[in-house]
């Protein structure tokens, strides 16, 4: 049986590795018990994004003062605070040196951020997201790169979140009006044949 999200997949695109850049969203420390169950999905798609050299971007969710709560400390009655291990990235997602880490202080990794500027400098005009949470931060970002001219690649297997809904939701959402669907295996199959429009 197929998933719920399936019947809004209508657009089937694959992302152009000259024009392309991974954003691996919030794959902390603080998020490992939603993160964990991804992670060989994870690994899989930055290494199949590397042997393309596409680069990949990291984000990482933090709070250095209450002046960048926003929100978030009132809807969650918590916030990641900046410099602790809780907010620091998983060492399994194998981050180098000369990946851009963008920090971000709510879901968005666009808002307040220099990503937008990067991808601009790099060339850049397609997305693919992974990471966690796929309702949250990773459709927050995937919906404001729509919104900034990107074209946006989702992952279906290298996103995650607390509950199936939540993700089938998000799919449906941006399948519908945001974002070409992908998984694993959808990249490695579009990078070893012509890019089909």
């Amino acid at each position: 049986m197929g998933r719920s999200y399936e019947e809004y997949e209508i657009r089937r695109r694959n992302p152009d590795p000259k024009n392309a850049a991974l954003v691996v969203i919030d794959m902390q420390v603080y998020f490992r018990e939603t993160a964990t169950p991804i992670l060989p999905a994870i690994r899989r798609t930055i290494e199949s994004c590397r042997a393309q050299n596409i680069p990949v971007v990291y984000t990482r969710h933090s709070h250095k003062d209450p002046s960048d709560y926003g929100m978030q400390e009132e809807w969650w009655n918590s916030v990641i605070h900046d410099g602790t291990p809780e907010a620091e990235l998983m060492p399994e997602v194998d981050r180098r040196a000369t990946d851009k880490l963008v920090h971000k202080h709510t879901y968005s990794g666009f808002y307040d951020t220099d990503l937008e500027q990067y991808l601009r400098e790099q060339g850049k005009s397609e997305v693919i997201i992974t990471g966690v949470v796929t309702n949250l931060c990773c459709e927050t970002t995937a919906r404001d790169a729509f919104n900034r001219g990107f074209r946006v690649f989702f992952s279906t297997d290298a996103t995650a979140t607390t509950n199936e809904d939540f993700h089938d939701s998000t799919l449906k959402n941006l399948a519908y009006g945001f974002a070409y669907l992908v998984n694993c295996q959808r990249l490695e199959d579009a990078f070893t044949v012509k890019n089909i429009v």
